[in-house]
């Protein structure tokens, strides 16, 4: 018997499954903090998270048993990749599960700050008509920057090529697409850009991607677009270039710390926030869910 946590919630579809399969003694057990999951762990094989909880090295360190962690999304940075290495337990995630939840609310956000729909909708609750002042731009014809060129950057790419807007895209590797698409240099991309969207995850090396200097090459009146990892955007610095007016308006999911503690950048008139959304969507989460069973499946009856 194979004894699997799920951490965080699972599609409810593929959580069925998972319990319908005699080999497997599922548990869900969600919630828990670093504490918590020290004392559970030590009786699991496999653990199954999201976003919301963090398999760091103490937790590896106290997980005797266990031999596969599955994140049921995009990117690793919730989990201790090299404490896990360490101990060859072999970790896995669902990559292109959610990559068109991610993408369709990129494209939203976009449009939410080219057409200052929050300050419209706000205005429409508190029973104003500010139609002359809320005055917004098209999309059309822009120019779209994509920084991080995978799936759910060449699914952003395909809609926003079906708006008749110009994109160019960067990435650290090298990148083969169909697309109608420029490949840049990042710098390239900063300086052309009128707006910018990032879709990479946070390592050391993008941590901070945008900063300080990178806003200061932008064009004025940019758009910065981040439904990607909180810390590849520094928050004060772009704070600073929404205050001057080298950065016109920003959307973001994602923060530096969720939830937020200080809300200073969210409160500016010019920043579109949601609570990190980008992937919960019902067919992206069900999608992750049966990829975590068909993960589990190929482990433990491949042969």
């Amino acid at each position: 018997m194979t004894k699997i946590l799920l951490a965080d919630p699972l599609d409810k579809e593929a959580l069925e499954e998972l319990k319908s399969i005699p080999v497997f003694e599922v548990t869900l057990k969600t919630g828990m903090d670093e504490a918590e999951l020290v004392k559970t762990i030590p009786d699991y094989e496999v653990i199954v998270v999201r976003s919301a909880t963090k398999v760091t090295r103490k937790v590896i360190e106290a997980a005797t048993n266990l031999k596969l962690i599955i994140r049921a999304g995009i990117g690793l940075d919730n989990i201790d990749v090299e404490a896990a290495k360490e101990k060859q337990i072999e970790v896995a995630n669902t990559p292109a599960a959610t990559s068109i939840s991610v993408a369709e609310l990129t494209l939203g956000l976009m449009i939410a700050v080219a057409r200052n729909l929050g300050r419209a909708y706000q205005s429409m609750k508190e029973h104003k008509w500010e139609k002359k002042v809320l005055s917004g731009t098209e999309l059309y014809g822009k120019i779209l920057g994509i920084i991080g060129f995978g799936r759910i950057g060449q699914e952003v790419a395909k809609r926003a090529l079906a708006l008749g807007m110009k994109v160019i895209a960067y990435d650290i590797i090298e990148v083969k697409t169909d697309l109608p698409v420029d490949l840049v240099s990042f710098d390239d991309l900063l300086k052309q850009a009128d707006i910018i969207t990032l879709h990479v995850p946070l390592t050391k090396e993008t941590k901070y991607l945008l900063s300080k200097p990178q806003f200061e090459k932008m064009k004025k009146g940019v758009i910065i677009v981040n439904a990607a990892r909180g810390g590849v955007v520094e928050e004060k610095a772009l704070l600073e270039a929404l205050n001057s007016g080298q950065v016109r308006a920003a959307a973001l999911d994602v923060f530096e710390k969720e939830p937020p503690v200080d809300f200073s950048l969210i409160d500016h008139p010019n920043v579109f926030a949601t609570p990190h959304i980008g992937a919960a969507a019902e067919e992206g989460q069900r999608r992750a869910g049966m990829e975590v069973v068909k993960i589990l499946k190929q482990k433990y009856f491949s042969s």
